[in-house]
């Protein structure tokens, strides 16, 4: 298994993309007609990140993580459609080609959104974990940089500075709640967390549909889900890495589950109450909050991480 990344490596993320990469701020979700839960809400804006989410983080830490030779062949990945757009942004800053394999599930806008930043788009397989087989197979075929969207300990760190930053504005935070979909967020996250504020408990949401890491844990083991079922194809690998979920493990205190339609429900009132458009995806943490999934006290000091934008979630 490749080296997990320390807080060291998160604090270095930090100084190498802070010019590249815009501090999203935290915002307190009140006044509210319909509170979310007891807890004080705070929401983590990344929603408001370059490309639209949390991912153009993990991307450009990798990017400035590279020798010369290995930005001069160009960049590819395999992505839902986020860490694809963060992969073009870095490819785009480095002035390099980038190759994104998108699975069919991918919504044409993710394909459009990536084409503008200038980046050669395939749609190839049902999910992502097809997708990623064929931008592999690229990668040693055409001598380009592959770059992991949640498995990369670069990646993971640049994810990370979400939580160093959350702790800047909320240093007394009581818990912070993450999306899963490979678990680079959660993985990054909980490595800050843990190492700058062990107090703070760290709490994942997955959809019932691709509930990898939640599966794992539960078997002590790597699980690959026979399909995916839900419509938030960020959160959706049928597999994750074992860096991970060694990560996972060790900094989160628990996954939770969440279904399609509790996530339109966190979306919707998402617009309703703040005029926040997050991503299906993004609205797990909240719906995970509304329903209860995860306990809480009243007046507990809660951030939970909008880690995208998007309006699918108010169809």
């Amino acid at each position: 298994m490749t080296s997990p990344p320390t807080l060291a490596d998160v604090e270095a993320a930090r100084d190498r993309i802070r010019s590249r990469i815009r501090r999203t701020p935290v915002l307190r979700a009140a006044p509210l007609r319909d509170p979310a839960s007891s807890a004080t809400l705070w929401l983590k804006l990344e929603n408001l990140q370059i490309t639209g989410s949390f991912k153009a983080r993990g991307a450009t830490n990798k990017l400035a993580t590279l020798g010369a030779d290995a930005v001069r062949r160009g960049l590819i990945t395999a992505s839902g459609g986020n860490h694809g757009l963060g992969v073009a942004y870095a490819g785009w800053l480095a002035g390099v080609p980038a190759t994104i394999y998108l699975p069919r599930s991918t919504p044409p806008a993710k394909a459009h959104a990536l084409e503008a930043w200038g980046a050669r788009v395939i749609v190839e397989g049902a999910v992502w974990d097809d997708a990623n087989r064929a931008a592999l197979a690229m990668a040693g075929e055409a001598g380009l940089t592959y770059v992991h969207p949640f498995a990369d300990p670069a990646v993971i760190a640049g994810q990370g500075t979400v939580g160093l930053e959350i702790l800047d504005d909320l240093p007394e935070v009581d818990t912070v709640v993450a999306a899963i979909g490979g678990g680079g967020l959660i993985s990054g996250v909980g490595v800050a967390i843990r190492g700058r504020r062990p107090a703070t408990r760290v709490i994942g949401v997955e959809p019932v549909g691709a509930a990898t890491l939640y599966e794992s844990l539960r078997a002590g083991r790597l699980v690959e889900l026979d399909q995916i079922r839900t419509a938030a194809t960020s959160l959706a690998p049928r597999r994750g890495e074992p860096l991970n979920l060694a990560l996972v493990g060790e900094t989160v205190e628990a996954v939770v589950l969440v279904d399609d339609d509790e996530m339109r429900a966190a979306a919707r009132w998402l617009w309703r109450e703040l005029g926040v458009a997050a991503e299906l995806s993004s609205a797990a943490t909240v719906a995970a909050l509304q329903t209860g999934r995860i306990p809480v006290r009243a007046g507990e000091q809660v951030c939970a991480v909008l880690c995208s934008a998007g309006t699918d979630g108010l169809d």
